[in-house]
């Protein structure tokens, strides 16, 4: 081969172990689906690599990028671990108006059971100061209005794992309906709290199977429900994410001020704030300073931010991650999706990753264009494990055959109980990176990625027996 076509010696060569093992592991993942494109990494505690696997080819990760996003969050904001003060959502009355604005958080709840981080608690605030407002606006202007990101496919918009991200949600940012069937050949009763409007196609059938599907064009309150549900089928609940949060939060506080009493008389609204230059940190000279807080007539102060990594990353929550990967441009930002990749950048560069070894345009995982090469994966997170915050970090993962995304997953297995590692799942795609335990007691870090799979076929089954049969042989 020419010296110029000679592929350049990687800046860390694997010391690869026995063939056996790893013919055992090829042979593993040569059971998926033809087409399936597999790249995979394990090293031990001082980094030598065990396994190698297309180590520096670039997959699309999937949820795997939570793993960057909570991490780069955790690195990044001040009192990670202690009760969020900067975050929570605020209210004040202007003239015969109420602002409720919010500061980032993403655990806000106006349910009817909620305990802490709760609107309900704003609401009597204003209840106890007047019983007459007049319009209600939802402020979401704390970041610029980037409500979807880059690469998320445009069908995911109506659903929960699609929903928009602002400075201000509630409730996950989503609502719902309970679907129940009626007589054969009759619509469905939809029972809905009201914020869209349903517009009921769905058909009860006797004998049939229950097959119901929703659809809503983006920024529209019509929701339009199809299919059909089996006449002796329990209630079904369908979940629809909100494609403008501050008004959803506006209007849900609306909702706890009439039923204690207030007379909301004008409209409910929200605002954000237009994207500029100025929230592309590479314009920049300087951190943009922070805009003082008015005077608040009540605040929530949620629970630490390091609680919420545990949510984020135990079930894989979008929003949460999204509002994480904000949170952490804040710091010295706009509080942009350019300003937390600024972080994401930092963050591998202190582990020694090459910056070719990835590219993301999310916080959850939702865009196609994300891409993680398996030994920059491994790389970040050998380098979270060295940090002061690194094994509570690592107790948010799920862990295999208990909990999370992983509950399911390696019941029966030596690692059960015994991997804590981040899930991924999209379109042909399938991921998972963390930590193991093998059968000698010693702990080994992975990334494993499996993009390119045909459709009906899975991933994870082969990426599974890969993992297992790695633990047994160490």
């Amino acid at each position: 081969m020419p010296a110029a076509a000679q592929q350049a010696p990687s800046a860390q060569a694997p010391s690869i172990q026995a063939p056996s093992i790893q013919a055992r592991v090829e042979s593993e993942l040569a059971k998926a689906a033809t087409g399936t494109r597999y790249g995979l990494v394990v090293a031990d505690a001082d980094g030598r690599e065990l396994i190698a696997i297309n180590p520096d080819d670039r997959f699309i990760p999937a949820s795997n990028t939570k793993v960057v996003t909570t991490a780069a969050a955790w690195a990044t904001i001040p009192d990670f671990d202690q009760p969020d003060s900067r975050g929570g959502a605020a209210v004040r009355i202007e003239g015969r108006d109420v602002i409720l604005t919010g500061r980032g958080d993403a655990r806000l709840s106006s349910a009817p059971d909620c305990t802490i981080d709760c609107l309900a608690q704003l609401a009597d605030a204003i209840a106890a100061r007047t019983r007459r407002i007049r319009n209600i606006i939802g402020d979401a202007t704390l970041f610029p209005d980037e409500r979807w990101s880059s690469g998320m496919s445009w069908n995911n918009i109506p659903s929960r794992s699609g929903t928009a991200i602002a400075a201000l949600t509630i409730d996950d940012n989503e609502t719902g309906a309970t679907v129940t069937p009626t007589a054969a050949g009759q619509p469905p009763r939809i029972d809905h709290p009201g914020y869209f409007v349903v517009d009921n196609r769905a058909v009860t059938v006797a004998g049939g199977k229950t097959d119901l599907n929703y659809d809503r064009l983006p920024l529209e309150r019509t929701l339009r429900i199809t299919g059909t549900i089996a006449l002796d089928a329990k209630a079904q609940q369908l979940r629809f994410g909100i494609d403008d949060p501050a008004h959803f939060a506006a209007w849900r506080l609306a909702a706890l001020l009439r039923e204690r009493g207030v007379r909301v008389g004008g409209t409910i609204t929200s605002r954000y704030r237009p994207v500029s230059a100025s929230d592309d940190p590479a314009s920049r000279t300087a951190a943009p300073p922070r805009p003082a807080d008015p005077q608040w007539l009540a605040v929530l102060t949620p629970p630490p931010l390091a609680d919420d990594v545990r949510i984020t990353n135990k079930v894989s929550q979008n929003l949460h991650a999204e509002l994480l990967l904000r949170r952490a441009g804040l710091v010295s930002g706009t509080g942009s999706v350019a300003d937390g990749q600024a972080r994401v950048d930092a963050m591998f560069a202190a582990a020694g990753a090459p910056r070719t070894a990835y590219d993301f345009s999310d916080g959850s995982g939702m865009s196609t264009y994300n891409r993680i090469a398996p030994r920059g994966m491994v790389a970040l997170l050998r380098w979270i494990a060295d940090q002061p915050w690194g094994a509570a970090w690592r107790a948010t993962l799920p862990v295999g055959g208990v909990d999370g995304t992983l509950a399911r997953r390696f019941r029966g297995t030596a690692l059960e109980g015994r991997i804590f590692a981040k899930t991924g799942s999209l379109n042909a795609t399938s991921a998972l990176a963390g930590y193991l335990i093998a059968r000698s007691g010693r702990t080994l870090t992975f990334a494993v990625y499996a993009n390119d799979i045909p459709s009906g076929a899975s991933g994870t089954p082969a990426m599974d027996a890969a993992l297992v049969a790695i633990a047994d042989a160490n």
